[in-house]
């Protein structure tokens, strides 16, 4: 039985969900571009390698998602890259699924949300629902 009381807070939630997530891919992908914040593992890493990918695929696909444009296809690449991290850079250290003993647990975390959040959509707050209240230009002289 559902609280009718907590259906609206769903679609502003899954937005806090979506910027929340995207801020930290940002940070990820700042840190391997940009030096910022500051990550000694990603000094002097070098573009054309899988980090750089990597780090291009987190800023950018994170500003998508912060704005709420694209967000279906976007989450669901950015949920495959999260998955490849791990299986590639934390499953090989250790049990492959007990992601505390490997330090994998953010990347199996954003893989999950990041899945949820290509299946369920922006939310409210978001470019790609802007774009569908938005009526398209000359329909209303058409329908005439």
């Amino acid at each position: 039985m559902t609280i009718p009381k907590t259906d609206r807070l769903v679609p502003p939630a899954l937005s806090v969900l979506r910027i929340v997530s995207a801020y930290l891919l940002i940070l990820h992908g700042s840190a391997k571009l940009f030096g910022f914040p500051h990550v000694a593992f990603f000094d002097n890493l070098q573009l054309v390698s899988l980090l750089g990918a990597a780090g291009v695929l987190e800023f950018f696909g994170g500003i998508l998602l912060l704005i709420g444009l694209f967000t279906r296809p976007v989450a669901f690449v950015l949920s495959g890259l999260a998955a490849f991290a791990y299986f590639i850079g934390h499953a090989s250290k250790g049990f492959v699924l007990a992601p505390s003993l490997n330090q994998g647990e953010a990347a199996v975390l954003f893989s999950f949300v990041l899945l949820f959040i290509a299946a369920a959509g922006a939310g409210p707050w978001s470019i790609d629902a802007w774009r569908r209240r938005a009526p398209v230009a000359g329909a209303s002289a058409a329908a005439a």
